[in-house]
């Protein structure tokens, strides 16, 4: 969408593919509460859900791709997606991107046989797309390396297949680590915390990207444009505070909010030899992002959580 063409349409509806996750969850009832229509694409429908869900298999087009199909403004959210949490052998970095791209083509599929665009797309990226950037500022400009298997080997492909949607508007959204007690990156951090190892891991210096659950749905409802006063383009918009930590600041933060002691660092070799325990990937503890976004601030996002001391005060005390 270039400047000179009309505003997309406010969505009175929105979808949400593999909404029936923790994120999915939140936006859905953040939507809802602004009486937004909300229907959730789900493999396994819950009927205990207060939102009208429909079953789909997450690869074909089939009867679910006429929640799709109105006469009122209607935006996509697609999150679907394996939880990356997982050992990055052939196998399964080839699932993760399976449970992405397959998705994401159906719905790009589904989109184009409706009798017009939807309104809006929000398309879920990750800042691993950039692997493990070292001390480089990653903005929505930073070119993709040749990265990790598991991060940028399976994002660019998720990325691409959203390519082309029929959509007036469409954003990929970029998300770092989103801080929040239901998901499990702070549960794993909190748990580990409280188990009296809070330690740095490796040698503490990767950047941790970050963004408070609030200020994501806050981004989210942007790109949708329900903000009167944020306007974000099409194009790929990073979801990530402007103020990343190292890891070993990450740690001593999580410490003094839960009034835990000093802790021992936790070597590299240790953290590999527990990841096979846990059956994870060591290089998610031992990588790092430094990233930011350049079109929140051209736009004038305020996030309401910039520091992570704030958002670790909101969510843990």
């Amino acid at each position: 969408m270039s400047n000179n063409d009309p505003a997309p349409a406010r969505p009175t509806r929105v979808v949400i593919a593999g909404g029936s996750g923790s994120l999915g969850q939140r936006i859905a009832d953040d939507l809802s509460s602004r009486d937004i229509d909300v229907t959730i694409l789900t493999r396994s429908p819950d009927g205990s859900s207060p939102h009208r869900q429909v079953g789909w298999d997450g690869r074909t087009v089939g009867a679910w791709s006429a929640v799709l199909d109105s006469d009122e403004p209607t935006a996509l959210i697609n999150l679907a997606g394996k939880l990356v949490d997982c050992r990055p052998t052939e196998k399964n970095i080839a699932a993760l991107r399976r449970s992405r791209v397959e998705p994401t083509r159906a719905l790009v599929s589904a989109a184009d046989g409706l009798r017009k665009p939807l309104a809006r797309w929000i398309q879920a990226g990750t800042t691993a797309i950039w692997s493990d950037a070292g001390d480089v500022w990653c903005t929505e400009d930073t070119p993709i390396p040749e990265g990790l298997p598991q991060m940028t080997g399976v994002a660019v492909p998720w990325e691409n297949a959203a390519a082309g949607a029929n959509a007036d508007h469409s954003i990929i959204l970029r998300t770092s680590i989103v801080l929040d007690t239901d998901l499990p990156a702070l549960q794993r951090l909190t748990t580990l915390t409280k188990l009296g190892l809070g330690g740095r891991v490796g040698t503490g210096q990767q950047w941790f990207s970050w963004i408070h659950r609030d200020d994501w749905l806050a981004i989210v409802r942007a790109g949708l444009g329900l903000d009167p006063e944020v306007t974000l383009p099409s194009g790929v918009v990073v979801a990530a505070t402007d103020n990343p930590v190292r890891n070993v600041d990450l740690m001593a933060t999580l410490r003094r909010r839960l009034h835990r002691p000093a802790a021992p660092p936790t070597p590299a070799p240790l953290l590999r030899l527990g990841a096979v325990v846990l059956r994870t990937d060591p290089q998610l503890g031992l990588t790092g992002r430094r990233a930011r976004s350049r079109v929140l601030g051209e736009r004038g996002f305020v996030f309401r959580y910039p520091e992570l001391d704030g958002a670790l005060a909101d969510l843990i005390g």
